[in-house]
Parts: structure tokens; C-alpha cells; sequence
């Protein structure tokens, strides 16, 4: 269990951070990149958690825990150092994320256009939240074309931001509410 008795330590007054296994990389490393877009993201669906309550709310409250364990993942390196019984996202959140896609996505119409961020605003909210996963997802593979990342964390976060479009769309009134893209309207 974490316990934090201090919030500020001085350890980073240099521009450099500690992570899981000990090890002390810059703050702009890759690494620490991918684990604040994630803390990023993880800020968004609470925001969007303002918005939405009975189901909704508790698939999004169970992403936020989950958003913590993969920044817990990202944080101790696969390789190396204290990584023996660190923390990883496992195969069970991606097939829980794929069933929950699964389920609201079957209350749906099929699109034939793309949905353009709107509708209600948990629906805004979400695809902001959205947003900010496809960019942690994008410094996560970057960092994985350098160097060891849990495959599973990698498919959780790109399973995150289907979730997160479906369950807009739901919360849009079933896709009812939803703003679809129209091309050249504006010619």
C-alpha cells in the first residue's frame, strides 16, 4: 500500500525523477513522457465522471484504477532493476474493456459517418478524455519502439479509447444526440 506522508521531496528539483526500480532518468525521458499522459488522461475521465452516474460512472470509475496500475506499469521497467513483482496490467482489464465495448456498442446504430467531439457534455468530456488516451497510447509505443512495455498495458490503452467513443455515444442518447461529420459542408 502507498503511504504518503510528504508531497514534495526536493528529488526533483534537478530535473530528474526515481522510478519503480529505483532508477533516476530525466523528466523528459520517454518513459516518464508516457506515465504523465497517462496521469493526464486519467485526470480527463474524472472530469468527465462530473457529467454521468449508475453504469456510466462505474466503468469510468474502474478506468481510473486501472489508469493507475498501467502508470504503476509503465513506472518499473520490464527489464531490469526491481521489476520482480511490479505491478502490470493484465489481460482480464482488456477483455473486461472488450466486453464493456461489446455490451453498450450492441445498444447502438451503426455510424455512417464519422462522430464529430459534442452532443452532451459527458460525450464532449469523454472524447476529450479520449483525446488525451490516443496521445498516451502514442508515447507508450514510442517508448516501446526503445525499450521493453508490457504488451497487455499497450493493448488496454488502445482498447481505452474505443471505450471511451462508444460510451460517448451511448451517453449521447444512444447515438441519438450524436454530431456527425458532414464533408465539404462548409464549401
Amino acid at each position: 500500500m502507498v503511504k504518503l506522508t510528504r508531497i514534495y521531496t526536493r528529488g526533483g528539483d534537478a530535473g530528474e525523477t526515481s522510478l519503480g526500480d529505483g532508477r533516476r532518468v530525466a523528466k523528459h525521458d520517454l518513459r516518464v513522457e508516457a506515465i504523465g499522459t497517462v496521469d493526464e488522461s486519467n485526470a480527463a475521465v474524472g472530469v468527465a465522471r462530473l457529467h454521468v452516474d449508475g453504469e456510466a460512472d462505474a466503468i469510468l470509475g474502474r478506468i481510473q484504477n486501472d489508469l493507475f496500475d498501467l502508470g504503476a506499469d509503465l513506472c518499473t521497467p520490464a527489464v531490469g532493476g526491481k521489476n520482480e513483482g511490479a505491478l502490470r496490467v493484465v489481460a482480464g482489464q482488456v477483455a473486461r474493456l472488450e466486453a464493456e465495448i461489446d455490451d453498450l456498442n450492441g445498444e447502438l446504430a451503426p455510424l455512417d459517418s464519422f462522430v464529430l467531439p459534442g452532443g452532451t457534455p459527458a460525450a464532449a468530456h469523454l472524447h476529450v478524455a479520449r483525446t488525451a488516451v490516443r496521445r498516451a497510447e502514442r508515447s507508450m509505443t514510442a517508448l516501446a519502439a526503445r525499450e521493453a512495455v508490457n504488451a497487455d498495458a499497450l493493448r488496454y490503452v488502445n482498447r481505452l479509447s474505443d471505450l471511451l467513443f462508444v460510451l460517448g455515444r451511448w451517453l449521447n442518447g444512444k447515438g441519438a444526440q450524436d454530431v456527425l461529420w458532414t464533408p465539404g459542408k462548409n464549401r
